[in-house]
């Protein structure tokens, strides 16, 4: 897969802030949501036609980043 930045930005003027798919309004939090929530990856391709699968593992595979690096005070 290509480096997750190729699929994830962060632009203060798109969704506050947070991190979307590049080209898209879609946040990394709506795709780990609904995966949370039971939907597959076909489900949320179908719902999102502007997605591919390769958006969702970079979705995933930043939030794993995120939280390798998150400590608790």
């Amino acid at each position: 897969m290509k480096e997750i930045t190729a699929y994830i930005s962060v632009n203060a003027e798109i969704r506050f802030g947070k991190p979307c798919i590049t080209g898209t309004r879609i946040a990394v939090s709506d795709i780990l949501q609904w995966l949370a929530s039971g939907m597959t990856h076909e489900e949320i391709l179908v719902d999102y036609p502007s997605l591919k699968e390769e958006h969702i593992r970079a979705a995933l595979a930043f939030a794993a980043n995120r939280e390798s690096i998150i400590k608790i005070i």
